[in-house]
C-alpha cells in the first residue's frame, strides 16, 4: 500500500488501532459471557442430575412443582447467558463490515481529493480500495474464529481448574512400595482436623515409634486454636488377624479413623504404622492394594455383575470370580438373574437391592484378598434375613485378616477382639464385648 500512495496508507494505519481496540473489547466481553454460560450450564446439569437421581424422593414428598420451578429458574439463567454470548459473538461480524465500510469511505474521500489535485491516479485509488477489501475479509474471518475460540477456552478453563488441583496427600519422591504385610496396625497419639494443611512429609522413619518431634497429640499452650479437632490423641494397637470394632455416636470420628488408615488424609500429629512402617513413608497405591473396604453405601459401576466383582482384582479368572461370589453368599441370587454373571448393572446399581449390592461388594473384597479389611456399617441398611447372609459372608471374609469394623448393631461387633468406644473425638472406653 505504501508503494501505491504513502498518504492513503498512512491514513489507513491511523484506523488500525481503533479496529484492534474494538476487536479486543468484543473478545474480552465474549470470553466473560461464555464463562458465565459454562457456569450456568454446570448449575443446570447439577440440578438435573440431582433430581433425576432423587426422583423417588421428589415424588414421595410431592415436590414436582418446586423442582420444576427450580429447574425453570436455573434454565432461564442459562438461556439468558447463552443469548448474551451469542449476541456479542454475532456483533463482531457487522462491526468488521462497518469498519471496512468506513475505511473504504475514508480512502475514497481522501483519494478523490488527491486525484482532483493530480497527486493520485484514479486507477491507483481503485486498486487501493480493492486491497482494503482483500485485507479486511481474512481479518474478519480470523476475528470470528478467535471469537468462537473464546467459547472453547471458557469450557477448557473449567476442565483445567479440575486438572490443576494439587492432591493434598502425596508420596515422597523416593517412597518405596509397601511389601507384603502381616496386618499389625498401630495408631500412636493421632490427632486430625479437616481443613488443616498437613505437615510436610517427614524423613523416613524406621521401626521406632515414628513420632514426629513435639507430636504428643496435645496443643501447645500458646498455639492458635484453628479448626476444631475431629480426632484428638487417638492410640490403638491391632494385632495381625484381630478384629477391632469402632462404636459411638454419629460424628464422633469413627469414619475419619478408617479414612486416615487408608491415607485419604494425612494426620496432623502422631503416626499410623502398619507392620512398623509409617504409612506416610510408603506409596499410597501399594498401601491401598492391601486394604479392602466395604462401605455402607455400596457403589457399583455400570457394566456386568462379573466386571463389578472383578474390580477387586482385574486379573481374576471367571472361576475365581464365581468362587468369591459363592463365599460371599452372592452366587445363589446371581445365578437366578436372566444372564447370570453377565447381567447388566444399571447406574449405581439401582436395579439391585441394598442387600444384593452389599453381597456383591463383599465378593469384590474377598476377591481382592486384602490383609487389612475395613467395614463401615456394612449391614446397617438390610433386613434381618439378609443380615444373616451378610454375617456369614463377613465371617469368611474376616478369617485371618486384620479388620476394622464400624457398626451399631450388636450382632456385628459381638465377635470383635476389641471394642473401642469413640466419643467427643477421643477413645473413651476399650475392651472386649463381654467387658
Amino acid at each position: 500500500m505504501f508503494l501505491l500512495n504513502w498518504q492513503l496508507a498512512l491514513a489507513m494505519l491511523v484506523l488500525m488501532p481503533l479496529m484492534l481496540l474494538i476487536t479486543g473489547e468484543v473478545t474480552r466481553r465474549s470470553r466473560a459471557a461464555f464463562r458465565t454460560v459454562q457456569h450456568n450450564l454446570g448449575a443446570l446439569n447439577a440440578v438435573m442430575e440431582e433430581n433425576i437421581t432423587g426422583a423417588r424422593v421428589v415424588q414421595a414428598f410431592a415436590r414436582e412443582k418446586d423442582v420444576y420451578a427450580t429447574f425453570h429458574e436455573v434454565n432461564s439463567k442459562y438461556r439468558k447467558a447463552g443469548m448474551t454470548a451469542d449476541i456479542i459473538t454475532a456483533a463482531l461480524g457487522p462491526m468488521f463490515t462497518t469498519m471496512m465500510t468506513i475505511t473504504i469511505a475514508v480512502a475514497a474521500l481522501l483519494g478523490g481529493w488527491l486525484a482532483i489535485g493530480g497527486i493520485l491516479e484514479v486507477g491507483v485509488l481503485a486498486a487501493f480500495i480493492i486491497y482494503i477489501m482483500n485485507f479486511f475479509r481474512p481479518m474478519r474471518g480470523i476475528a470470528m474464529l478467535y471469537n468462537q475460540l473464546q467459547s472453547a477456552l471458557a469450557g477448557a478453563e473449567r476442565i483445567f481448574q479440575t486438572l490443576d488441583v494439587e492432591p493434598t496427600v502425596t508420596d515422597r519422591p523416593d517412597a518405596p512400595p509397601l511389601a507384603e504385610i502381616e496386618g499389625e496396625v498401630v495408631f500412636e497419639n493421632v490427632s486430625f482436623s479437616y481443613g488443616v494443611e498437613p505437615p510436610p512429609t517427614p524423613a523416613p522413619r524406621g521401626r521406632g515409634n515414628g513420632r514426629m518431634p513435639g507430636a504428643n497429640g496435645r496443643r501447645d499452650p500458646g498455639e492458635e486454636s484453628g479448626p476444631e479437632r475431629v480426632l484428638e490423641n487417638i492410640s490403638l494397637h491391632a494385632r495381625p488377624g484381630a478384629t477391632i470394632a469402632l462404636v459411638g455416636p454419629t460424628g464422633a470420628g469413627k469414619t475419619t479413623i478408617i479414612s486416615l488408615l487408608s491415607r485419604f488424609y494425612d494426620v496432623d500429629e502422631g503416626s499410623i504404622r502398619i507392620d512398623g512402617h509409617d504409612i506416610r513413608d510408603v506409596q499410597q497405591a501399594s498401601l491401598r492394594k492391601q486394604l479392602g473396604i466395604v462401605l455402607q453405601d455400596t457403589f457399583l459401576f455400570s457394566g456386568t455383575v462379573r466386571e463389578n466383582i472383578r474390580y477387586g482384582r482385574l486379573d481374576a479368572t471367571d472361576e475365581e470370580v464365581a468362587a468369591a461370589a459363592e463365599l460371599a453368599n452372592a452366587d445363589s441370587f446371581i445365578r437366578l438373574l436372566p444372564r447370570g454373571y453377565n447381567s447388566q448393572v444399571s447406574e449405581q446399581g439401582n436395579n439391585f437391592s441394598e442387600g444384593q449390592r452389599q453381597l456383591i461388594a463383599i465378593a469384590r473384597a474377598i476377591l481382592a484378598d486384602p490383609r487389612i479389611l475395613i467395614l463401615d456399617e456394612a449391614t446397617s441398611s438390610v433386613d434381618t434375613r439378609t443380615e444373616v447372609q451378610l454375617q456369614q459372608a463377613l465371617l469368611r471374609l474376616l478369617e485371618g485378616r486384620t479388620a476394622f469394623v464400624i457398626a451399631h448393631r450388636l450382632s456385628t461387633i459381638r465377635n470383635a477382639d476389641e471394642v473401642l468406644v469413640v466419643n467427643d473425638h477421643r477413645i473413651i472406653e476399650r475392651g472386649s464385648h463381654e467387658e
